[in-house]
């Protein structure tokens, strides 16, 4: 049996109003570094032997700290990465309503399959990284830590709960979260969701 451990990055720095951040390139706050040290703490104790995470610096910045506590180089995914938001990417909610009027309704009438202009929709997430997931849950090893995003999360999370998409956002997922999934021949098993250290 394999244990796989599905991490948030740690906490970024945020404007307000709260804004739709995609694939933007935000650094992590000195509260972020920490909680990153604080993961290296947690995988060391579980003997993990490998880390994988999304290229977008937030992940990548997590990853090496937890990867100086386990004397390993991290590995990146590039189907890892955030959820694209296209031309919503920076605003607030009352910017994504002025610019696209009706966009933001719609989008919570169909939040799994909505694309904002340029953007994913998370069934499109899902797709993207759901062979991801499955390459490195495969890979041989007994003990991985997977650096990713709420988003990317959540859909992998749903995947194996059998939760739709549209409900992904009942999924708390937050800053430095671990989530813990087990799988063997019978298939994955969550044992654990939005654990903080």
């Amino acid at each position: 049996m394999a244990t796989l451990y599905l991490i948030r990055h740690g906490e970024i720095t945020r404007a307000e109003p709260r804004r739709f951040v995609g694939q933007q390139d935000l650094p992590l706050t000195q509260g972020g570094l920490e909680q990153a040290c604080c993961l290296g703490d947690f995988l060391a104790d579980k003997a993990v032997g490998k880390v994988v995470c999304s290229p977008l610096s937030r992940c990548l910045v997590t990853a090496r700290i937890i990867c100086e506590r386990l004397d390993c180089i991290p590995q990146v995914s590039p189907d890892l990465r955030e959820i694209a938001l296209g031309a919503w990417e920076g605003l607030s909610v009352a910017e994504v309503k002025e610019r696209f009027p009706g966009c933001y309704e719609a989008r919570g009438m169909n939040l799994a399959g909505f694309r904002p202009m340029g953007g994913e929709s998370f069934v499109d997430l899902h797709q993207r990284v759901w062979p991801a997931f499955e390459s490195i849950a495969h890979g041989g090893e007994e003990r991985v830590a997977i650096i990713a995003h709420a988003g990317v999360n959540r859909v992998i999370l749903c995947r194996i709960l059998g939760i739709a998409f549209g409900n992904l956002l009942q999924l708390e997922q937050d800053y430095g979260c671990v989530n813990t999934i087990c799988h063997d021949e019978k298939g994955y098993r969550v044992d654990a969701i939005n654990s903080s250290l």
